[in-house]
């Protein structure tokens, strides 16, 4: 790609994205221009690049997810937000259906705030998927201080580990073994909970292809399931991140509604040199 391409740097509590628009022209990446763009010292720097491409289904968009090593993730909360509130704000809609390659989510504006619907939460062992089968609600997962994980698919796989204080976890050492862990055939997000209350729980997070973020849309959504699912919360709950605050509700038919702030942080071009490899 020889011209200049327009972007938008967005975030949701911390959890930045490169947004491009992919409707006129669409957008072909290699994973090395990937690389390059999300790059914070020669890029512009991400946890995920997002790209807005024409809907496929009906919706009002499709939102294409690549994380900061290039590799391609079907699902993205606090990006699914930032980019539903962009085209609400194109449209004038406050409800709108964003495609991903997960499915659906169905966006609302809740005042400030954005909520989606991330549909339902999977736990079946081969929706995660797992390399083979077991109890997701206890894996036979070890690695130091952290073991016996919840595995949760919120459009991607989740392992969730319940510790007495995430303050002190090594989790720059420990999350990128758990990521790799035999028993995630697609890798996994890595989250450590400490639970202050039935209703508030402390999350941090190890994002697969990206590392420790400061938040984590669809780990705070599969957080707040594994909680309830061992009976160590209710439904209802906010998840604290390094970032901020999310509020997360696990309905009675198993969607998952995720609802947290958005913010536009700058604009600008990508130049040419960064988008060596694009098609």
């Amino acid at each position: 790609m020889s011209v200049a391409l327009p972007f938008r740097k967005m975030h949701g509590l911390g959890n930045d994205f490169v947004v491009l628009d992919g409707r006129a022209r669409a957008l072909d990446l290699s994973a090395t221009a990937v690389r390059a763009i999300a790059d914070r010292r020669t890029g512009v720097g991400f946890d995920e690049m997002l790209i807005l491409e024409r809907p496929r289904n009906g919706g009002d968009g499709f939102m294409a997810v690549r994380n900061a090593d290039g590799s391609v993730s079907n699902s993205c909360g606090n990006g699914a937000r930032c980019v539903a509130r962009l085209l609400m704000d194109e449209t004038g809609k406050d409800h709108i259906v964003l495609e991903t390659g997960a499915g659906p989510v169905i966006a609302t504006r809740a005042g400030d705030l954005i909520a989606v619907d991330m549909g339902p939460a999977r736990t079946e062992w081969n929706e995660i998927p797992l390399a083979e089968e077991c109890d997701t609600l206890r894996l036979d997962i070890r690695e130091g201080v952290l073991n016996d994980p919840v595995a949760v698919s919120i459009g991607n796989p989740h392992a969730v580990f319940f510790v007495p204080d995430v303050a002190k976890i090594d989790l720059a050492t420990l999350g990128p073994k758990l990521e790799h862990h035999a028993l995630f055939p697609e890798r996994a997000n890595i989250e450590i909970v400490e639970v202050l209350s039935r209703s508030h729980l402390r999350m941090r997070v190890w994002e697969r292809g990206a590392g420790i973020t400061r938040a984590c849309g669809t780990g705070a959504c599969a957080v707040g399931v594994a909680a309830a699912r061992r009976n160590l919360a209710a439904r209802e709950v906010t998840v604290t991140l390094d970032g901020g605050d999310l509020r997360i509700t696990w309905r009675s038919d198993g969607h998952v509604i995720m609802t947290g702030p958005t913010a536009d942080s700058f604009s600008g071009t990508l130049d040419p040199s960064l988008l060596a490899g694009a098609k």
